[in-house]
């Protein structure tokens, strides 16, 4: 019987090489690195040590209009009266959890995110708590923040005007002003 034989590939010359470009997100591969190894801690240990600790984040997308904020939430399988949606001043928390399903036979191999779960987001300005809207559509959770008039911004028109028409303008009112204060007693 032979055994295969490992070919090795060609190293690269020198310490500086480095991928040109990254084929995703380098900070989106350490979020999901930290979310596996605290799934293989809680597989290990049996959970958290304080049950409503152990929570995770969905995966989310955030937009700002002219008009609004517009937050979008991954949660596949999870029910709309599973999920609290609260705003409270300028920050947006969602909650809920994921039940875990009752199943038959021996589970194999398990990769679906199941328990509570916490999304926070700190909006950058004022908005209009009153206004908000979410809706739920094939396991996206579409929240809408309408800004505060205050946050919204505003367009300002510039007329022109030629400077001989300003004073003109100016005129007639400085004159008016005289006549009026002399015949108030």
């Amino acid at each position: 019987m032979s055994t295969p034989v490992r070919r090795q590939q060609q190293q690269r010359q020198g310490a500086m090489d480095r991928p040109r470009v990254w084929a995703r997100n380098p900070l989106a591969e350490f979020d999901e690195l930290l979310n596996q190894m605290g799934g293989l801690l809680e597989s290990t240990v049996g959970g958290a040590a304080t049950p409503g600790l152990a929570t995770w984040t969905p995966a989310a997308d955030v937009t700002e209009g002219d008009e609004a904020y517009h937050v979008e939430l991954e949660l596949p399988g999870v029910k709309r009266q599973d999920i609290d949606i609260e705003v409270n001043g300028q920050e947006l928390t969602v909650t809920g959890e994921i039940k875990e399903r009752e199943r038959k036979g021996v589970l194999r191999r398990g990769g679906r995110r199941t328990g509570r779960f916490e999304y926070r987001l700190l909006l950058p300005s004022e908005v209009n708590t009153e206004g908000v809207k979410a809706a739920m559509s094939e396991g996206v959770l579409t929240i809408t923040v309408p800004k505060a008039e205050t946050a919204k911004p505003r367009h300002i028109e510039i007329t022109e005007s030629v400077q001989g028409e300003s004073r003109r303008q100016q005129e007639p009112q400085q004159q008016q002003q005289p006549q009026q204060s002399q015949g108030s007693p």
